[in-house]
């Protein structure tokens, strides 16, 4: 069986799956995989009111057995898309090919971030034997959401199931530039921190009357600004933290405020981890009179390079005539909740219209990504 990842990245496209994801997307999904001889597994996780974070999402664990015994690769990613947004020169759930200057382009929302990934990913296994091995999807209709619900349900379906791959791929847009030149083997951590200091509100004129909370938030979040968490590593750049609100709930010019509030974001190395960096941001805002919220969204990983690293490098140099860069780069992925389960790496499409007006990607990458993984499957399984 030949399968055409243009027409079926143009049918996943065509599916309205703004996140959470639910229905007509994966009901797209799996009639692309049962004639593969997958069986699919789909339910769904939350039962909160919509537009919650506890809302309702549909997810897919698809598995082809292979032999006892022989290896297990999966294939893992999303298909919720971020709301489209105004503006765009065609429908966004409709998918349009246009003849640019340097080839045709796919236009539509996902067409990068990342149904296209995941119609090259079906297209790659179309004549792949049964008996090559145990080849899987781990895929979620809550990604660009707030992941709750999504690819952590997964994972625990699969434990439960006893289902343990031995290497996955994420199929996250990597490449910056062009196909191939860069893929992700790690990723830093993520922790949101929201920080509120308490005071007695009163008037300016009798400040003894009052106790101001912003002096303190603005020494707290000055001693945070200062912070170096450190230099760096082999693989990951510096940390950051990044103060990302300030608010004050305060209508009137001549009133002390009896709140101050302010958010900040941190991305960070190996070096650290969620716990030990919430505990130490804890302390600072409690010295200077406030309190701390942490939400951790990510540990960080690295998957050292090697020979997984190595035959996904040399698929993609062997189709793009050079060899990709190893970086940990870049925002947050589910590679970080699957990094629990086995060792995984990114690759995927050119980022550069992810999350933008008039997404779109290079016909001709389709088909070279869908020989890409084509190697890589094959490397893994042979």
């Amino acid at each position: 069986m030949k399968l055409d990842p243009l027409d079926l990245s143009k049918a996943l496209i065509a599916c309205e799956s703004v996140t959470p994801a639910r229905g007509s997307v994966f009901d797209a999904f799996a009639a692309m995989l049962e004639p593969l001889g997958f069986a699919v597994h789909r339910f769904t996780r939350g039962d909160g009111p919509v537009g919650s974070d506890e809302e309702a999402v549909e997810n897919c664990f698809a598995i082809r057995q292979g032999p006892q015994g022989s290896a297990h690769f999966s294939f893992a990613g999303h298909l919720d898309v971020v709301p489209p947004g105004d503006d765009w020169e065609s429908d966004p759930f409709t998918p349009e090919i246009r003849s640019m200057p340097g080839g045709d382009l796919l236009f539509g929302r996902g067409a990068v971030d990342m149904k296209s990934s995941i119609a090259c990913m079906v297209a790659a296994l179309a004549d792949i034997p049964r008996d090559a091995g145990t080849i899987s999807f781990i895929i979620t209709g809550d990604e660009e959401g707030p992941a709750l619900h999504g690819t952590r349900a997964l994972i625990d379906y699969m434990r439960a199931e006893g289902v343990t791959p031995d290497l996955c791929l994420v199929g996250e847009p990597t490449s910056v530039n062009q196909l191939g030149d860069m893929m992700k083997i790690g990723r830093r951590g993520s922790v949101n921190i929201w920080l509120e200091v308490a005071g007695t509100q009163g008037h300016v004129a009798y400040p003894h009357l009052a106790d101001n909370p912003l002096p303190k938030l603005i020494a707290m979040l000055a001693e945070l600004d200062a912070l170096v968490l450190d230099d760096g590593t082999d693989w990951f750049q510096p940390s950051n933290l990044e103060v990302t609100e300030i608010n004050v709930p305060n209508k009137a010019h001549n009133v002390i405020p009896g709140m101050a509030s302010a958010r900040i974001s941190i991305r960070f190395n190996d070096l650290h981890s969620g716990e030990s960096l919430s505990k130490a941001i804890t302390a600072i805002a409690e010295k200077h009179g406030g309190r701390a919220r942490p939400v951790i969204s990510g540990e960080p990983f690295l998957t050292p390079p090697g020979e997984f690293s190595d035959l996904i490098a040399n698929a993609i140099e062997a189709e793009t005539g050079s060899a990709p860069e190893r970086s940990t780069t870049g925002g947050t992925s589910d590679a970080r909740f699957l990094r629990s389960v086995c060792p995984v790496i990114e690759f995927g499409l050119v980022n550069a219209t992810m999350h933008k007006r008039d997404e779109a990607v290079a016909v001709d990458d389709l088909y070279a990504l869908t020989r890409i993984y084509r190697r890589i499957v094959d490397g893994v399984l042979a």
